[in-house]
């Protein structure tokens, strides 16, 4: 090589080297600032105590399987879509119950877990993540995402042919089934479970025993009269199934004290209220947060706006009801607080990060923290979109 050509190898060397060194510094400030309030841990089986305050990435695909009809209250899920990702934060309640899950045993009566605390603090994201976590450890998820809503915004009523005296909600039950199916499909073609009786519809039509679950589960969505009346059936066969070890399942239900409350939208043909125990897609959901069975868990969340008759605390007791505190007694309730400084500064950075917040300064980022006290729900709308 000429002594010119080495000179012109060692200039370009300096020049861009310096470039390159400094750019690879960028790279690793970007990630260690990335890494301060994010986990590259995904799996939720995975997680625990050292992950609190960080926040994880749903991988698309499971994003789909679970929440495809619904299931994520609906400012965070236009957050997803405006992000294009499902990040959630790992919180100290999540990591708790499922602590408790993985340790139980499963011979043993179903344990109850609820989910109670202020409006806002994050009840139904916690749930999300158990919900995750109970998907990854191969639980069938029997999964109702906000059954207040069955009361208030349900989509039809009729008469119930199958249960005299009460009243079927039959599109709000196709559309819990096609909820389930796409939450449980990969893993109940796995397990192969069958009815274990037969189930008459008419007089033309029924369901016998031996039949694949799947089956039932698609006669309900393509014949939704009869919807209502799949559901019951479905998750009775479930009980049965689950007492008998042939499969471990999850209940989730969020606002459970809808189920207990005095007050519907729903009226009979007379004019008259109808209670949520004389719903009969309320009854299965009801039946099933029982303590007869084993083989699964009961994760359920309480709240102050899942009834319109109970509002003025949050306390389980008192948002259940005498009836309702009974029947899910005993269980282990579990407090969901507004976030920490640790949470609050990883949703911020998070925020930034996504350039949902711009040129925050440390002064404006402190009167965010006071204006929202921290409240998850209170700093979302904040920082929403206009």
């Amino acid at each position: 090589m000429s002594l010119r050509s080495y000179s012109l190898l060692r200039g370009i060397h300096k020049t861009y080297g310096r470039k390159f060194g400094t750019a690879v510094k960028v790279k690793d400030e970007q990630a260690t600032q990335v890494c301060a309030f994010r986990t590259t841990e995904n799996n939720p089986v995975n997680h625990n105590t050292d992950h609190i305050a960080r926040l994880y990435t749903v991988p698309t695909d499971v994003h789909q399987q679970l929440f495809q009809y619904g299931g994520l209250p609906q400012t965070f899920a236009k957050q997803v879509t405006t992000f294009q990702e499902c990040a959630l934060l790992i919180r100290q309640p999540a990591i708790e119950i499922m602590s408790y899950l993985s340790q139980a045993d499963l011979t043993r009566p179903v344990n109850k877990y609820v989910l109670y605390g202020k409006y806002g603090t994050g009840k139904s994201i916690t749930l999300s993540h158990i919900l995750h976590y109970a998907l990854m450890e191969k639980y069938i998820l029997v999964h109702v995402y906000w059954a207040a809503r069955w009361f208030k915004d349900f989509k039809e009523v009729a008469n119930s042919i199958l249960s005299p005296g009460c009243m079927d909600l039959p599109i709000d039950a196709g559309m819990w089934l096609k909820q389930f199916k796409s939450q449980n499909s990969k893993l109940l073609s796995q397990l192969d479970l069958k009815v274990s009786k037969d189930y008459v519809w008419n007089q033309r039509e029924m369901t016998a025993q031996g039949t694949p679950i799947s089956e039932l589960i698609d006669f309900g969505i393509s014949r939704m009269k009869y919807a209502c009346g799949v559901a019951d059936a479905l998750i009775k066969e479930l009980k049965l199934a689950s007492t008998a070890g042939k499969c471990k399942t999850l209940v989730m239900i969020d606002g459970f004290n809808a189920f207990t409350s005095s007050h519907t939208n729903i009226h009979d043909d007379n004019k008259v209220m109808v209670l949520p125990k004389q719903v009969s897609l309320a009854v299965p959901f009801f039946d099933i947060t029982k303590d007869d069975w084993c083989n699964g868990a009961i994760v359920l969340s309480v709240d102050e706006k899942a009834n319109k008759d109970r509002r003025e605390s949050y306390l389980p007791r008192y948002l259940l009801g005498k009836e309702g505190f009974e029947h899910l007694d005993p269980f282990l309730p579990v407090l969901v607080e507004d976030y920490n400084i640790a949470e609050f500064d990883s949703m911020i950075e998070y925020y930034k990060d996504r350039k949902w917040i711009r040129n925050l300064t440390p002064n404006g980022q402190r009167e965010l923290e006071l204006i929202t006290n921290k409240n998850p729900l209170g700093l979302m709308e904040r920082c929403k979109f206009l």
